[in-house]
């Protein structure tokens, strides 16, 4: 609408039609269409930021224009910041902003870290919300203390177990109450690890019962004695109790093992039975097989006879008639050994 009166504008103004005048008239009509322009795009914001004490100036608007920065974001948590009693200036916002960081969640987490009467400085509230973490929520869970679950519930496992000096299987679930420390929040360990170690805990104390009825008997000596471990250390989190939420009684572990040991022991013995049968029977063979070489040396020897007696009587060291009294003796020996019933006795002449 103001182009359709700069020209009667500036007819009025240079009747003579002077080019100098002409040009500088174009020249702020140009600037003033500009600066309307701006005004449409950022007047609200800025009148609005004035209205509520939180003023940024229409350049600074501009300038996040042009570096891209949403200045929608940075108006409003700047309001929100102001109304709250924070003095946070729209350049730490925006340069939290071209950081990547979560503008709107740093400046609710401020704010409510200010309501609980917690010391937290927005340098150390950007740090926290660029390494990733999710600052409102550390600040709730500061303020309002968080319930963990032990074991975790998305796992495979829903029970602790542990096994007691008595062999017996003890199962735990266990609810760990936590409160997030935000001095260590940067660095410290997650919501993993205060489940790892509580459950390693419990382990270890359930492991060093005497008997798994003083673990039912007092189901609270298992968290005083987790709790004084002090497994919050290096974590984000302070633990302020371990509340056994479920204590059961599982498998005689104990009998289990001590069976599957005997029957380990049973076939150990089976085997060294076998080996031994194997190795008798081995040595039955060979003594088998020695009785059949003697025999047959023994066939060979008496094989030899005939050609001695023979070579005897050519050499005349034996006469025809000492042969015969020989053979007399060998048949008398072997009637009386009939007589007498062994068989065994003769003599192969």
């Amino acid at each position: 609408m103001i182009s359709f009166y700069l020209p009667s504008i500036f007819a009025q103004a240079n009747p003579q039609g002077d080019p100098l005048m002409v040009a500088v008239w174009i020249v702020v009509g140009i600037a003033i269409f500009i600066a309307f322009i701006f005004f449409l795009k950022f007047g609200f914001l800025w009148l609005q930021a004035f209205a509520s004490g939180a003023q940024v100036s229409i350049f600074a608007l501009i300038g996040m224009w042009l570096r891209k920065v949403d200045p929608d974001i940075i108006v409003t948590g700047r309001i929100m910041a102001v109304k709250a009693g924070l003095n946070l200036s729209s350049d730490m916002l925006e340069s939290h902003y071209l950081a990547r960081g979560n503008v709107p969640n740093v400046v609710r987490a401020l704010i409510a870290a200010n309501r609980a009467g917690i010391n937290l400085t927005f340098q150390k509230a950007a740090a926290i919300d660029l390494a990733g973490r999710d600052l409102l929520e550390a600040v709730q869970t500061s303020v309002n203390p968080k319930v963990i679950d032990c074991p975790a519930p998305r796992g495979d496992r829903t029970t602790i177990d542990a096994v007691s000096k008595d062999g017996i299987e003890v199962k735990v679930k266990a609810r760990v109450t936590v409160r997030t420390s935000i001095e260590r929040l940067v660095g410290g360990a997650t919501e993993e690890t205060i489940i790892a170690r509580v459950g390693e805990g419990i382990v270890t104390t359930i492991g060093s019962a005497e008997s798994y009825k003083s673990v039912l008997e007092n189901p609270d000596q298992i968290s005083k004695i987790v709790l004084a471990k002090g497994l919050d250390s290096g974590t984000a989190f302070e633990i302020l109790s371990i509340d056994m939420a479920d204590v059961d009684i599982g498998k005689n572990i104990g009998a289990r093992l001590q069976a599957d040991q005997a029957e380990a022991d049973k076939k150990i013995a089976q085997a060294k039975a076998e080996e031994r049968r194997a190795m008798a029977t081995a040595q039955e063979q060979e003594m088998i097989a020695l009785t059949q070489k003697n025999q047959a040396e023994v066939v060979l020897a008496e094989a030899e006879i005939p050609n001695g007696i023979a070579e005897a009587f050519n050499t005349g060291k034996i006469a025809l008639m000492d042969y015969y009294k020989l053979r007399n003796v060998m048949a008398d020996t072997t009637m009386r050994s009939a007589i007498a019933g062994d068989t065994n006795i003769g003599f192969k002449i």
